[in-house]
């Protein structure tokens, strides 16, 4: 709720983008939850351009599930035309991996593919993942809503703009808690708290 999944709960205001759709594909490749699974999908497909592909690929990459990790591959091929999202091919290389416990081929039989994932190494039949708009917040709901989300559209989908989002909920975070905090490099996170503390000590303009 807290990234724009629109479930019946209550929101982690300003959760973490890339843990949150790392969790969310757990739940649906390992716990068969295929209703998460379609709108974290659906989610994908409308808010990628501001996804921190560096930390999605090491979260996916360390992920002992071969089932989570052959999503986010099968999620590369979908989004080709955004290239960095073609480093989560490299965090799995098995054979592509049944979305349904039991009856997938006769299902993609009868119904074809999910288009998304066709040649790719998820093997989903058509409809098992509803795709509806309406699943997930648009990205002008979503930037109101998320400081992550908004810094990412005004900065890029970058480690600077998740250490911004830090220094403003506390700005007194030493540089190495910063780093620790946004699991990014001390050279980062020291360059973006100088320039943080240069603009907020900066005089109003007249």
């Amino acid at each position: 709720m807290g990234i724009g999944l629109n479930f019946a709960a209550e929101p982690e205001v300003d959760a973490d983008l890339e843990s949150t759709l790392v969790f969310a594909s757990v739940a649906g490749m390992e716990e068969e939850d295929l209703r998460v699974l379609a709108v974290l999908t659906t989610w994908i497909g409308v808010h990628h351009a501001y996804v921190n592909v560096d930390r999605l690929v090491r979260l996916v990459c360390d992920q002992p599930s071969e089932r989570v990790r052959a999503y986010w591959a099968a999620i590369a091929g979908w989004l080709h035309r955004d290239r960095r999202f073609a480093r989560l091919s490299r965090c799995y290389e098995g054979p592509p991996v049944e979305i349904l416990p039991t009856g997938t081929e006769f299902q993609i039989e009868r119904r074809g593919e999910d288009e998304r994932f066709v040649g790719s190494k998820l093997r989903a039949p058509r409809g098992t993942l509803r795709d509806r708009i309406e699943d997930v917040l648009a990205p002008d709901v979503l930037v109101r809503r998320h400081a992550g989300y908004r810094n990412r559209v005004q900065m890029g989908p970058s480690f600077r703009a998740d250490v911004w989002t830090l220094l403003e909920k506390s700005p007194g975070l030493s540089v190495a808690e910063v780093a620790r905090r946004a699991a990014c490099s001390f050279a980062t996170a020291w360059q973006a708290v100088q320039d943080f503390r240069l603009l907020r000590g900066a005089p109003e303009s007249t």
